[in-house]
């Protein structure tokens, strides 16, 4: 099928939900523009800090966004490209963005708390309690899961002829290696990286204590981000992977214990520029080639192979399309940082629900570049290499689809558009590791005043507890390849979002609000998510991954009490209108 057909009956149904299922759950809620936000009543400069609607809404879509969109569906895209849309598109409606405006609405309407936090309201200690462990271990996975992806995206080499150019007809540094000149494309976005980094100080003191104007505050994130990929073209950084691993956590220390508008604020917003522009290139690039009659050449279902490399498609295949469709990442995130710093309460639906459905529409892009602009055999080589001596990189697999799709649509040079490309992902990445150390930080504190009556003094410091964020983080990525990570952390990751939705179908049952719209997609992604940890399980077992067993099995112990939790809480309401009624 055309890849322009597909695309607009994707969008179709995204703007259908935007215009009437999401004010219909903002009614159900209950949502009021006079009510003060904790950004307003909490401002305290540091994190809760009220902030203009677009800014947010930057900070939220480059947090949440990362590259969850682009790896989960380079990944899943293995079992058919039929399965994947139909996931993506009518999850990504009925179930991310559901649980994205809601929680956000929630934490904001709890004082900018964080989903434990909600969970001792609606489950007690012990659900606040369980909900803080099953976090934690889920923030763990996720942040050496993009620590592992990035490190080995940031190095990546391929072959100058599968670009279409000869050695001396590119602006790619070159390397030979087993006689094969390779292309340095890895490089190029380190730079990149490193730019940003170093300037986003600047760009936050400007924004923050300067009030420079918002335009000029875009202008010069646009000039960043342009000049980083200049520098990176003339300047690569060349490293290895265990050399970038240690960088980028000495980074994400700091950067998660200073205040957010030094560094994590401003680089989303230089990030998101990049972001912006990815997806506007996709859109477009689709669009012209579309009018040229391009049309996906990926198998449309292919389960055989999707079951020989991840297991059954219900349900491995939702668990590893995660961020495009739903993810529970996004609520930590709405509860660590976008909730105390959006300034009126019905920004929350267009923050929440809007961003998710940008996401979506995101994985649909990354669907139709892979699907209909690149090889499946070099797919399958470059994400599920049959070779265990080399790594998965389904960064690089994307990006060079990317940059094959770009050339077709819009005569960009294959390479260029295949740096963008890794740029879409790489600064992401490595803003998410910024945002998810921060919040497990967050987590961290809350966990010793749980174990402790009065926890000593260095447990409470923010770089002590952002210190062991990281290191767990590293010691899990430098054990384990990626593509043994990301199961298990797309798994953690789709029953937080269960756990998330039960937490909310409980708020809702308390104030005797409809939660049906919560309720439901709570039990499909438990389901499946506890169906994915026993295969997982199994797997583990076999391979004796000791490490990942030992995650598996604390995250079942932890989902099943917080289950037991919300089953109690709802027979509780139930008992209780029974009695009324008699």
């Amino acid at each position: 099928m055309n890849v322009l057909v597909i695309l607009a009956m994707a969008m179709a149904a995204f703007l259908l939900a935007a215009r009437f299922y999401s004010p219909y759950i903002a009614r159900i809620l209950g949502e009021d523009k006079n009510n003060p936000t904790p950004a307003i009543s909490c401002n305290d400069g540091r994190d809760y800090v009220p902030t203009k609607p677009y800014i947010v809404f930057a900070h939220h879509f480059s947090a949440i966004a990362g590259a969850g969109p682009i790896l989960g569906p380079t990944m899943g895209i293995l079992y058919g490209f039929v399965p994947a849309w139909l996931w993506v598109v009518l999850g990504g409606i009925f179930i991310g963005a559901v649980h994205d405006f809601t929680s956000l609405f929630i934490s904001i309407r709890e004082g900018g708390k964080s989903m434990a936090e909600v969970a001792r309201k609606t489950l007690g200690n012990a659900g606040f309690n369980l909900f803080i462990g099953f976090t934690i271990v889920m923030i763990v996975l996720v942040t050496s899961s993009f620590l592992s992806a990035t490190a080995i995206s940031l190095t990546s080499l391929w072959p100058l002829s599968k670009i279409g150019v000869a050695e001396g007809e590119t602006f790619l540094k070159t390397i030979v290696q087993d006689g094969v000149v390779m292309g340095r494309i890895g490089g190029i976005a380190s730079m990149s990286v490193i730019i940003i980094t170093l300037c986003s100080p600047f760009l936050g003191w400007l924004l923050y204590k300067k009030g420079i104007k918002t335009v000029l505050a875009f202008g010069l994130a646009l000039a960043i981000s342009l000049g980083s990929i200049l520098i990176g073209i003339a300047h690569p950084v060349t490293l290895s992977p265990v050399t970038w691993m240690i960088i980028i956590s000495i980074y994400v220390f700091f950067a998660a214990g200073v205040p957010i508008w030094v560094i994590l604020q401003p680089r989303d917003l230089i990030n998101v520029q990049i972001l912006y522009g990815g997806i506007v290139l996709l859109v477009l690039s689709l669009f012209s080639t579309g009018l040229q009659g391009l049309t996906v050449t990926f198998p449309k279902f292919n389960i055989s192979e999707g079951v020989a490399s991840l297991g059954l498609i219900w349900p491995m295949m939702f668990c590893t399309i995660a961020c495009g469709a739903i993810s529970g990442f996004h609520a930590l995130v709405a509860g660590g940082t976008t909730g105390k710093q959006v300034s009126c309460e019905t920004h929350a639906r267009k923050i929440g629900f809007y961003s998710m459905l940008l996401e979506s529409v995101l994985a649909v892009c990354v669907l139709l570049a892979i699907g209909a602009a690149m090889n499946f055999v070099d797919y399958k080589s470059i994400v599920w290499p049959v070779d265990p001596a080399v790594k998965s990189n389904p960064i690089l697999g994307f990006s060079l689809a990317a940059g094959g799709l770009f050339h077709q649509a819009l005569g960009i040079p294959t390479a260029l558009g295949a740096i963008f490309g890794i740029l879409m992902v790489e600064g992401f990445v490595v803003t998410t590791l910024d945002a998810a150390v921060r919040l497990n930080r967050y987590l961290f504190e809350e966990l010793w005043s749980i174990l402790f009556t009065n926890p000593p003094r260095f447990l409470k410091n923010f770089w002590f507890n952002s210190a062991l964020s990281v290191v767990l983080m590293w010691i899990l990525a430098y054990r384990n390849a990626f593509n043994a990570l990301w199961p298990i952390f797309g798994t953690a990751n789709q029953m937080l979002a269960a756990l998330t939705l039960l937490a909310v179908s409980s708020w809702l049952l308390l104030r005797k609000k409809k939660n049906f719209f919560t309720l439901i997609p709570a039990g499909f992604m438990l389901l499946t998510t506890i169906a994915s940890l026993l295969i997982l399980m199994r797997n583990y077992i076999r391979s004796r991954s000791y490490l990942l067993m030992a995650a598996d099995f604390l995250l079942m112990v932890l989902a099943a009490g917080a289950v037991w939790l919300v089953v109690k809480r709802f027979v509780r309401r139930k008992q209780k209108r029974a009695k009324g009624a008699a």
